[in-house]
């Protein structure tokens, strides 16, 4: 569990927020989704956490100072 808490470039869905946590926790970036989804059933504020971590993460171009540009 060494790797940085930050959102990939690669492999987002909507923000990349659970591609991240997946990579940082090491689990699959499927089962973090499908785990987030079924959290959203409870009751509490997950959504509010998602757009939270979407501000609060840095994306992984910010970390490397936006130099790397797929066009």
């Amino acid at each position: 569990m060494s790797a940085k808490l930050v959102r990939p470039r690669n492999h987002r869905m909507i923000a990349g927020v659970c591609a991240g946590l997946a990579e940082r926790f090491g689990t699959s970036r499927t089962t973090m989704r499908v785990i987030f989804l079924l959290s959203c059933l409870l009751p509490g504020p997950q959504f509010l956490l998602y757009i939270a971590l979407w501000i609060l993460l840095p994306s992984e171009d910010a970390r490397n100072g936006g130099a790397a540009h797929s066009w």
